[in-house]
């Protein structure tokens, strides 16, 4: 077991944005070792975050991004609890980063729900047709459309993509790091994106 002593806790606390105690508890629950308190803080930071999901975000900000020489364009608007964390540099550059995301991946919509149930049917008659073309017996035809969709969903869901900065992690994830760090309920209440030329 590696000593837990200020300077560790220091390290921990300039990865994480913890506080000194959860440091504390997270290296010795690990044992000392930086990694495991590190997944120690984030899932108790995701503990967290779900039981401030219910709480009320009233103030945040509303982000433009314009990118390629003016080719593609999005406005994103997040929400926070208070006016003073909306004001903080970690909220802002979050809130940049997720415009630039949504910039470069095209989502359909922030969860399942949001996309349109026509795009939905179209995406599940193209694999159905798909898998039917390539002989399929009809209960894993079912499999196959199955299987598709839940990929759909994970490329067309804004929550559910992986953050284009960091593959490791969804946007999900990184939403319940942001929650961690400033101890308040973050949504992304809606978000609109500009091709130039496109619909």
């Amino acid at each position: 077991m590696a000593e837990i002593n200020a300077q560790i806790i220091k390290q921990l606390r300039t990865r994480t944005n913890a506080g000194v105690m959860d440091c504390k508890e997270a290296l010795k629950e690990a044992g000392g070792d930086m990694e495991q308190a590190v997944d120690f803080l984030r899932k108790k930071g995701l503990a967290t975050a779900l039981k401030r999901a219910g709480r009320q975000t009233s103030e945040g900000l509303i982000h433009s991004y314009i990118h390629t020489g003016g080719k593609i364009g999005v406005l994103v608007e997040v929400n926070c609890e208070t006016d003073f964390v909306a004001k903080t540099d970690e909220f802002r550059m979050f809130v940049k980063n997720l415009a630039m995301h949504i910039a470069a991946t095209k989502p359909l919509g922030i969860r399942t729900e949001d996309i349109p149930k026509e795009v939905i049917q179209r995406e599940e008659e193209i694999y159905r047709a798909q898998a039917a073309e390539a002989g399929k017996p009809e209960k894993i035809e079912d499999k196959i459309v199955q299987g598709k969709m839940e990929k759909f969903y994970k490329e067309s869901c804004l929550l559910d993509q992986q953050y284009v900065k960091d593959p490791d992690i969804t946007i999900q994830d990184l939403i319940h790091d942001i929650v961690t760090k400033t101890g308040e309920n973050i949504t992304v209440r809606r978000f609109v994106r500009y091709q130039l030329g496109g619909e």
